[in-house]
């Protein structure tokens, strides 16, 4: 099985083409960077992954997505292997996106006019930037679930 699912943020806004022929097909490219779990001192704290979208995943990627975007990402992995004008073999790997996910609110990005360009009144979490909300003492009661 060839499965893989990554939560990170694009490094740049993504480069879409169309192929040329009688069905046009959007191809969107762009690169993700991946928050390591453990840091080390002296190794990078993140890892970027180049990806590629087709179809109608491609049109979402050049509609919606821009630098900076959290996205939650699942595809597959591809060998890119080619060799070069010297003659020597380079050796890289593509994520192809299979389905793609906004991974934070607008407002979460650093968008604070809203949905459709509205003001957004929802008052934002308070907490230890954990992503999780405070809930006050004593509210148990109007909560729909215990």
């Amino acid at each position: 099985m060839n499965k893989v699912i990554l939560m990170g943020r694009l490094t740049r806004d993504p480069e879409v083409r169309y192929s040329q022929g009688s069905s046009q097909t959007a191809v969107a490219r762009f690169s993700v960077a991946v928050d390591r779990r453990f840091k080390r001192d002296g190794e990078p704290d993140a890892d970027f992954f180049n990806c590629t979208a087709f179809g109608r995943q491609a049109e979402f990627v050049e509609r919606y997505l821009h630098k900076g975007t959290k996205i939650l990402l699942t595809g597959r992995i591809q060998n890119d292997n080619y060799t070069n004008r010297d003659g020597q073999q380079v050796y890289s790997v593509r994520v192809i996106a299979e389905e793609i996910e906004f991974a934070e609110s607008k407002n979460a990005s650093g968008d604070n006019s809203g949905f459709m360009g509205g003001s957004n009144t929802r008052p934002e979490p308070s907490g230890a930037g954990d992503g999780f909300m405070n809930i006050p003492d004593g509210i148990d009661e109007e909560l729909p679930f215990n």
